[in-house]
């Protein structure tokens, strides 16, 4: 059965996108800028953007009944970055950065909630969504199996990192839902300026700082082409098999 998608309400637009726009989301936008360098707030703002506009799609996937939460999707993607909040003390000396970011929204989230105007608004369930939605924000092969909400939050981010040349590359049920010139729309209200190199070097600084939470993902790759010293000798599943007895 297809999952619900009413346009969320309150709502605004941004770059002629329909968002959700409850106090809690503007909060969450808050928090993202106070802990974000300008380029990583950009990209989820404009992840957010792309996200929402590929709903219809996610909501589709699976057998999941219960209307599409708007408002944890949309503080999910806003805050999926919160574990390159480099020098802060939103980030671990010893988790991967997507754990420190699903961690920090969920006491962010916690630390709201106990607010008179959002007292019991925020469950366990709810905060079990936000948390998996952005811990698994870069393992696409899991998120797009998990609820709408947290594959939503998959497909913004994956436009966002790749650009224009990913619309080609989304589900073909889902590539009529963003044309080049919407994306176009985003870019130019919120450019892409300094994302490749920002991305770079904090996926670098992750490998220099804590290069134990990168062995076994996508960030050991920036690591070794980049990072002078970096190595994943012994530390590759198959080398520690290989010593198994």
């Amino acid at each position: 059965m297809a999952n619900s998608t009413n346009l969320p309400s309150p709502s605004r637009q941004i770059a002629g996108v329909t968002v959700c726009d409850t106090p809690q989301v503007r909060r969450a936008l808050d928090f993202a800028k106070e802990n974000l360098r300008e380029f990583a707030y950009q990209h989820v703002v404009r992840s957010w953007i792309f996200g929402t506009a590929l709903v219809p799609y996610a909501a589709t996937q699976g057998s999941n009944s219960e209307p599409f939460d708007y408002e944890a999707f949309s503080i999910a993607i806003i805050l999926h970055e919160l574990g390159w909040a480099l020098g802060t003390d939103l980030v671990s000396k010893d988790k991967r950065f997507e754990v420190d970011g699903a961690n920090a929204a969920r006491e962010f989230l916690r630390t709201e909630s106990s607010k008179d105007d959002d007292l019991g608004k925020w469950d366990k369930h709810r905060l079990q969504l936000v948390w998996d939605a952005i811990a698994l924000h870069t393992t696409a092969s899991i998120a797009q199996h998990k609820q709408p909400e947290v594959a939503a939050v998959n497909l913004g981010i994956f436009v966002d990192v790749f650009g224009s040349n990913s619309l080609g590359m989304l589900p073909s049920d889902a590539q009529g839902l963003l044309t080049k010139e919407a994306f176009e729309a985003v870019t130019g209200e919120l450019p892409r300026t300094g994302w490749r190199q920002g991305c770079i070097e904090t996926l670098c600084e992750l490998c220099r700082t804590k290069p134990e939470t990168t062995y076994d993902n996508f960030v050991a790759g920036f690591g070794e082409k980049y990072v002078e010293g970096y190595s994943l000798e012994g530390k590759r599943m198959v080398e520690v098999f290989d010593k198994l007895a």
